[in-house]
């Protein structure tokens, strides 16, 4: 697995690589945003960790850029930073980081969100490989969600792998309702270790990419104080 390390201070970049080397990960260093989005660009990681307070572009534009054109691969990105308030989690999580750790870390914790991180694309199985309802399919071999809607033609989904797990978790189950802690064993298991939170986040992307209006939801309903449901009969 390809990780690359975002962060200014030598000390602490030397001290994440270090850790991640010793566990067999592969790990290449980038001290501020615009150098992390060209070796993005250039070799896209498999997981970015990403230190929010970076010379050049800071790691919240640099987060935004790359879930506006996740390329070849849409990493992972774990956030890392000084900050502790509430305020720069929540902001952190709405540009598209998957987890978020505060300095000081430490790095046992942080090999160990690493590696949670990387395994949530395993966490699918069991299920029936294909998934049906009237206006969508999923795929399970082939890893493909197509979208139809009225008369429009057959649409295949641009998803990353969470939000194709996501979605699929939905449409295998339609009607059910589900609340954050059931979305977060479904997709993550134990490995969870971020703000309960960021499931809010992957929803909404996940809306902008399945729904006609997403400010008005017609598949994925949210179910006021509970949690999310899919609503779409065969």
């Amino acid at each position: 697995m390809d990780i690359l390390i975002v962060e200014d201070e030598l000390e602490i970049s030397q001290l994440i690589q270090h850790s991640l080397n010793k566990e067999g990960f592969n790990c290449r260093i980038s001290r501020d945003g615009i150098n992390a989005l060209q070796m993005f660009q250039e070799q896209p990681p498999d997981l970015i960790i990403l230190d929010l307070m970076i010379p050049g572009l800071d790691g919240l534009e640099v987060c935004a850029r790359i879930r506006q054109k996740p390329g070849a691969k849409d990493p992972y990105i774990l956030m890392l930073t000084a900050r502790g308030e509430e305020i720069d989690r929540v902001i952190g999580l709405s540009t598209g980081a998957d987890d978020y750790m505060v300095k000081p870390f430490s790095p046992r914790e942080l090999v160990a969100r690493v590696r949670a991180l990387l395994r949530r694309s395993l966490r699918q199985g069991g299920q029936n490989q294909v998934n049906r309802t009237q206006h969508f399919v999923i795929d399970l071999d082939q890893h493909t969600a197509i979208r139809q809607i009225n008369s429009q033609p057959a649409e295949t989904l641009d998803l990353t792998t969470l939000e194709f797990n996501l979605l699929n978790t939905f449409v295998s189950n339609p009607g059910r309702v589900w609340n954050r802690t059931q979305l977060i064993d479904k997709l993550w298991g134990n490995d969870f270790f971020g703000d309960e939170r960021v499931v809010d986040t992957h929803v909404a992307r996940l809306r902008k990419k399945v729904e006609p209006d997403p400010a008005s939801p017609t598949f994925i309903k949210t179910v006021v104080g509970v949690g999310y449901k899919f609503e779409d009969p065969l």
